[in-house]
């Protein structure tokens, strides 16, 4: 199995959960994720199997696009609903209106404070992990963008809003730090991750409906082929000598009438239409294989 698999992750599980349970479901150890979901956090959930995981590197900057509410009354010190209060409980009825001119200010590109409690690495190790341990945890302001923040809906003390993002964007800091400007508190309530990179909420598959597939031998009916990835590179088909120099590091050679001009990376597929290798340019129609499956 050489591919991705799309998991809607489940709540209370965490990313690492997911895919030990993938790992064990479709036999290999060779299983990991494409960007890590809080444990209260559903949805999208992308995990590369086999020599994929290889390709995660392409993947880093990845856009995301959530679903989530906003709780107003209290902060908590995990900037979520799994946290401990670090604020009065108060009753707000917010405004759609008065929200409206706050969430201005997260539009676009801004820079952006990691929660305390977070993956974010810290001289190598995880925030959560020290600020778990009551060490002192310092973290430096990131830049991010902001390519959508809509307002769906706002009752009472809770705002829905759906979030077009760059990798790094922690929708708990946007709604901790609302609750902030609007004097309430607030935290993060719900979130479901709708879309990561090309992955989208309609192609995953629930923990149950692997397991299904995994008990029934089909479990590859679950998997997006090694060469339907990065659809954004374009494909080159290449012949067998062509691809067995490939695999030795050779320079390989595009057909410059296929609409790829100036394309940084390009997709070697052998003839059977498996991926071989991601070439990036060096001349103008000839690449250097960088990545080797």
């Amino acid at each position: 199995m050489i591919g991705a698999i799309v998991v809607n992750k489940p709540e209370g599980w965490t990313s690492h959960d997911v895919v030990n349970k993938v790992r064990r479901l479709a036999g290999t150890r060779r299983v990991g994720h494409l960007g890590t979901l809080d444990p209260m956090a559903t949805g999208v959930l992308p995990l590369v199997v086999g020599q994929a995981t290889r390709l995660a590197q392409f993947y880093v900057k990845n856009d995301k696009v959530y679903d989530a509410v906003v709780a107003f009354g209290f902060s908590t010190d995990t900037y979520d609903r799994d946290g401990v209060p670090t604020s009065p409980v108060t009753q707000p009825e917010i405004r759609p209106e008065e929200l409206e001119t706050h969430l201005a200010a997260f539009r676009g590109t801004i820079q952006h404070l990691p929660p305390p409690i977070s993956a974010k690495k810290i001289h190598g190790e995880a925030a959560h992990r020290l600020a778990r341990r009551n060490i002192p945890v310092e973290l430096q302001p990131v830049e991010v963008t902001i390519h959508s923040l809509e307002l769906v809906s706002c009752q009472g003390a809770e705002a829905r809003l759906l979030v077009h993002c760059s990798a790094g964007t922690y929708l708990r800091t946007i709604a901790h730090d609302l609750g902030a400007r609007l004097g309430h508190g607030a935290y993060l309530k719900t979130l479901v991750r709708t879309r990561s990179g090309d992955f989208k909420l309609e192609q995953a598959r629930t923990i149950e409906q692997l397991a299904e597939l995994a008990r029934e031998n089909r479990i590859e009916e679950a998997l997006i082929p090694a060469r339907d990835l990065l659809p954004e590179f374009p494909s080159e088909v290449v012949d067998n000598v062509t691809a067995g120099q490939i695999r030795h590091g050779r320079d390989f050679r595009v057909s410059p009438f296929r609409g790829r001009r100036g394309a940084r990376f390009v997709k070697a597929l052998n003839q059977t239409g498996d991926l071989v290798a991601i070439g990036e340019a060096k001349l103008p129609n000839l690449y250097h294989p960088i990545l080797v499956l």
